[in-house]
């Protein structure tokens, strides 16, 4: 879709965008992304409403809309579309397994999914058109891009470094983006309802003091925040047009160094959601290359836990604070949260089990004694070499020091589930049936990997949707 100039600012120009983006518009390619990682979506919301922190806000949620009828995934509760986003954007992150862009180091299925099976629910309650498969990717794939292009023009680094999460900031706009199309809203009202949404842009970085869930609300609260912006402003509700690009608007509020530049670069030519990885691992996107390199090691030279004296870990520097420091309650996670975050806690659990996936993020996990001998084994450094192509690459690299005096060592430059090492599709379809196993029957398992194969041609999205309900 060629890109043309409206003569407004930053904002106005991807309002204008989004607004006029057409299925036709679209490769097939984006057309496969889009449902790879719808399935992935799924997954993890179907699998993450049964945590702790979820069946908290499912709760509060009936409390606060107990006569809704949009679907709560993975539980039989139902709840108005916008507080059923929420849950379902909550539950989809509360397991550290949903989808990553590595330039904006956030993730975009959980703040764009939610919102769009919320709106089509809101259209079906008012009897407009269903939303079909066809809409339906078209949302999800503006979502995706805008909350990647904001996401690269704050650098996450320096948006890390000021306490903000980027899923939460960012995906306000993504779902914004998402409720707009669907609702219908024109250039004007698009750029409003992104408007509303920097103002509710909001995700801290504190639940990393003490394990706390806020985090895992962080895209849940997105996806309600950008559905309210869009109904406001599809009844007129004015908002700053200027919201990313002005004196007190979102990219100089939340970064040190924002690049407009980088917000447009390839708008129009290039779609972000191509652009996406897949977590193998149940944990912080930070944690994934080192660990594939630890279980390379594991694996090739057969190692059991006795052979490990020293584990060293190279950590990117934009996540050395979330994932390796401070490093005694790193080596001493206090609940799965913790856990999550914690690379020690990762590469104990990987040596021990071959693996890091749910059954190891547990709180039988951290009160294992040989995890705990483990995790005081790990160290984790600062690498400059691994910075050269940050944020576009994540490389890792892992050492292991033997008792017997070996020194094995791997390295990593696309870690598993990177588009250059994309998991496949069979890979994603085991991946949802491991996940989904515990929630759902394997009939209804397979009935939504059948929906999502020809999601193009589905006629009304909810009924994707409800095949997602207990």
């Amino acid at each position: 879709m060629a890109l043309k100039d409206n003569g407004g600012g930053l904002t106005s120009t991807l309002a204008s965008f989004y607004s006029a983006l057409e299925y036709e518009d679209l490769s097939p390619r984006e057309v496969d992304r889009a449902k790879y990682f719808c399935l992935d979506y799924l997954g993890v919301a179907i699998r993450g409403a049964v945590t702790p922190s979820s069946e908290v806000i499912q709760s509060a949620v009936k409390a606060l809309s107990p006569d809704g009828d949009s679907v709560i995934m993975g539980s039989s509760l139902r709840a108005s579309p916008e507080y059923a986003a929420l849950c379902n954007g909550a539950a989809a992150h509360s397991i550290e397994m949903d989808d990553v862009q590595n330039d904006s180091s956030l993730h975009p299925a959980v703040a764009t999914f939610p919102a769009a099976f919320a709106c089509a629910d809101l259209l079906g309650a008012r009897g407009d058109p269903p939303v079909d498969g066809r809409r339906f990717i078209g949302a999800i794939t503006a979502g995706y891009d805008v909350m990647v292009r904001i996401g690269k023009g704050l650098d996450p680094r320096r948006h890390y470094a000021r306490g903000f999460h980027p899923t939460g900031t960012c995906g306000t706009f993504g779902a914004a983006v998402v409720a707009s199309r669907l609702l219908g809203l024109d250039a004007r009202e698009t750029a409003w309802a992104m408007g509303v949404a920097g103002s509710q842009a909001a995700g801290s970085l504190e639940f990393l003091a003490d394990g706390a869930w806020t985090k895992r609300m962080h895209p849940g609260w997105a996806a309600h925040s950008g559905i309210i912006g869009a109904l406001l402003s599809s009844r007129g509700f004015v908002a700053p047009t200027t919201i990313l690009e002005g004196r007190d608007g979102f990219l100089h509020g939340y970064t040190d160094d924002a690049d407009e530049t980088k917000v447009l670069e390839g708008l129009g030519d290039t779609f972000y959601i191509n652009k996406v990885s897949i977590k193998p691992h149940a944990c912080c996107r930070y944690n994934q290359g080192p660990l594939d390199c630890i279980l390379e090691i594991v694996r090739e030279n057969r190692l059991s836990h006795v052979d490990v004296e020293k584990v060293t870990v190279g950590v990117l520097q934009a996540g050395y604070n979330v994932v390796a420091a401070p490093a005694e309650q790193k080596r001493n996670p206090k609940n799965v949260v913790d856990a999550q975050f914690s690379m020690p806690f990762g590469a104990a659990v990987a040596i021990l089990n071959g693996r890091a996936t749910l059954d190891e993020y547990t709180e039988e996990s951290l009160s294992s004694p040989l995890v705990k001998q483990l995790m005081d084994r790990v160290v984790c450094v600062r690498d400059p070499a691994l910075e050269a192509n940050y944020p576009s690459r994540w490389p890792a690299w892992a050492e292991v020091t033997t008792g017997d005096g070996r020194t094995l060592r791997a390295e990593i430059e696309f870690p598993k589930g990177d588009p250059e090492n994309a998991l496949s599709w069979q890979e994603i379809k085991d991946k949802f049936r491991n996940l989904t196993g515990p929630v759902i029957p394997a009939d209804r398992q397979e009935a939504i990997i059948a929906s999502v194969d020809s999601l193009e041609s589905l006629e009304d999205v909810r009924d994707l949707a409800a095949l997602t309900a207990l």
